[in-house]
């Protein structure tokens, strides 16, 4: 028997110890620990927190404005490709129904890099002056890379952990909605206070992560491990340290100013706290896999026959082809609109599209998403028209970040809490938090000192709470069998309402407005190389009209609580918890008989 490893008879409590003095055992860890569930989670932290680039259009859109004399109306077109791009995921989700998520998070760092350095080569006259179609383009091209950051990082870790499908959603959206606050710091480390090298970096960052992490993301077996929640808590904690941390340096650069070496170190210690999660995974994979080696539980052990094993596998794969069968009838006209499957079971992409649900879920995204993605968009001429300085402005977007990030770690880990504990439905946490927009939209509206920072704080975070529930929704109402695809139709509204919103309505409102102070000042748009607008009636009116269509969101949503109040009072996990405790009886028999 080799020194270190006990084996006979096992007792409850009796720790595990594995030989791990030579570079075999070590090697055998190492590989474990790449392969495993967990560091598959680190990578797409990873990814995440490079796939926000969007958010950061208000802080590098003054430097296309002033570069290519776009006015505002060009400026909020672009934002709207932007968006656009952004939130069409349903071609990423379509490839990566056929394709492995390799092949997703290539397709994505490749369109990532192409996108952004193309604007970045225009905006520092590399090449001669792009058309607007040009630029279009190419942001869309950039921003859609995002999605298949998304299909290739969240959908496979919802699959690998789907009993804690909302705290993994918040974790994953809220390092997205971090990566603003996060990108900068780097920038300012790397290039200086450039904002057109945030571009430059915005380019070949993400992508590099991408392809690092490449063979790392993979759908893996479900395995129940007791301690689960508890991970995701520590987690949890750190995320929270580094977002607190990254807001003190923003308001500390806002009041001093910092040298480069200073710059060079908070990057330095954000990136330690974004890897800090590897600790915590190295630690629960070791526990993983001194259980793999030896069973630790054999009171549980003895009482599951492997006969009865076997046959709940028999059983589970007879249901699920008694399913696809159901399914593969769904071209039908009366099995996509009438003889739909319960909730909570896998809708096919029509019938889910076509359900009242998905169309009252729209209709709540396009007010919700629209209104907030008009006012991210808009924020840097929000605080220009506002007279605040150009430090300030940065502060408001970094902020926006940051209060992204903890509105999505607080819908996903309290909208789990809730609807575990006291059965609360996800769908009102949604009507609250639209609710709660609308305050933040009215401050814009009417502003006093400081408001544009409490209407930070409250966008970002209503911004950042609307995604994760959005996420989560669909994933529990239509099943996970489609979910990378309809995901990523869930957010088609939000490009739709921020065009109509924000290209449509507050652009040629904002211009209207420049063009009346032109006119008192006895100038004509001829005159002036950018449209500019100063003062507190330039938002005015168009915020007035996106509060009206949050509250009206709100409304939708409300109605999508009424109609799902049942479902969410019913055990929505059950089945999970079903397959795994199944394939941890088959694992453990597994190494009864390999011990033996």
């Amino acid at each position: 028997m080799e020194p270190g490893l006990r084996f006979g008879r096992p007792q409850r409590g009796d720790m595990v110890e594995l030989p791990m003095g030579n570079g075999h055992e070590i090697f055998q860890f190492a590989n474990h620990v790449a392969r495993g569930r967990w560091f598959s989670l680190f990578a797409s932290f990873l990814i995440m927190a490079g796939a926000g680039a969007t958010y950061l259009f208000g802080t590098y859109s003054k430097e296309i404005k002033a570069s290519l004399g776009y006015d505002q109306t060009t400026l909020n077109l672009l934002g709207f490709f932007k968006d656009l791009g952004a939130n069409v995921g349903v071609f990423s989700g379509l490839i990566a129904e056929v394709t492995p998520t390799w092949f997703v998070l290539l397709v994505g760092a490749a369109m990532n890099f192409t996108g952004y350095f193309m604007i970045w080569l225009s905006v520092v006259g590399k090449i001669p002056k792009p058309k607007v179609w040009h630029m279009c383009i190419c942001i869309c091209l950039g921003a859609n890379s995002q999605n298949f950051a998304n299909t290739g990082a969240l959908v496979t870790s919802v699959r690998n952990f789907p009993e804690s499908r909302g705290n993994m959603i918040g974790l994953l959206k809220g390092f997205t909605g971090l990566s603003g606050a996060i990108m900068t710091q780097l920038y300012l480390a790397v290039y200086g206070n450039d904002s057109k090298s945030l571009i430059l970096l915005i380019a070949w960052l993400p992508a590099a992560v991408s392809v690092i992490f490449v063979y790392t993301i993979r759908e893996m077996r479900v395995v129940k491990q007791p301690n689960q929640l508890r991970v995701f808590y520590y987690c949890l904690a750190i995320a929270i340290v580094l977002a607190l941390f990254l807001m003190v340096m923003t308001l500390v650069d806002k009041a001093v100013a910092f040298s480069h070496a200073a710059y060079v170190g908070t990057a330095t210690v954000a990136c330690a706290l974004l890897f800090l999660p590897l600790l915590v995974f190295i630690r629960e994979e070791l526990d993983v896999f001194r259980r793999k080696n030896l069973p630790i539980d054999p009171p549980r052990i003895a009482t599951e026959d492997p006969k009865v094993v076997l046959e709940k596998e028999d059983n589970s794969t007879t249901l699920e082809i008694k399913k696809d069968d159901t399914n593969s009838k769904c071209v039908w006209f009366t099995d996509i609109f009438f003889n739909k499957p319960e909730r909570g079971e896998d809708y096919s992409i029509l019938q889910a599209l076509l359900s009242t649900d998905m169309l009252i879920l729209f209709l709540a995204t396009f007010c919700g998403l629209g209104t907030s993605l008009t006012a991210v968009d808009n924020l840097g001429q929000i605080g220009e028209s506002l007279g605040y300085p150009t430090t300030t402005i940065k502060s408001f977007v970094s902020l926006l970040s940051i209060w992204n990030f903890f509105g999505r770690i607080f819908s996903g880990f309290v909208s789990e809490t809730l609807l575990v504990k006291y059965k609360f439905p996800r769908p009102l946490m949604m009507t609250l938090v639209l609710l709660l927009s609308c305050i933040g939209l009215l401050l814009i509206a009417f502003p006093f000192p400081g408001s544009v920072y409490v209407a930070s704080v409250i966008i970002g975070f209503s911004f950042g709470a609307q995604l994760p529930l959005l996420f989560s929704i669909i994933s529990e109402l239509f099943g996970l069998k489609y979910y990378s695809t309809l995901f990523n139709c869930g957010q088609l509204a939000s490009p739709l309402g921020s065009y109509i919103l924000n290209v449509k309505v507050t652009g040629p409102l904002y211009d209207r407005q420049a063009l009346k102070e032109l006119a008192k000042k006895g100038l004509t748009r001829s005159s002036v190389k950018e449209l500019t607008c100063i003062g507190n009636q330039c938002y005015r009116q168009a915020f007035v009209i996106l509060a009206s269509v949050a509250f009206f969101g709100a409304l939708a949503s409300m109605t999508l609580v009424a109609r799902t109040r049942n479902f969410y009072k019913g055990d929505i996990y059950k089945k999970f918890r079903e397959q795994a405790e199944a394939t941890e009886a088959e694992m453990a028999s597994t190494n009864i008989n390999r011990i033996h």
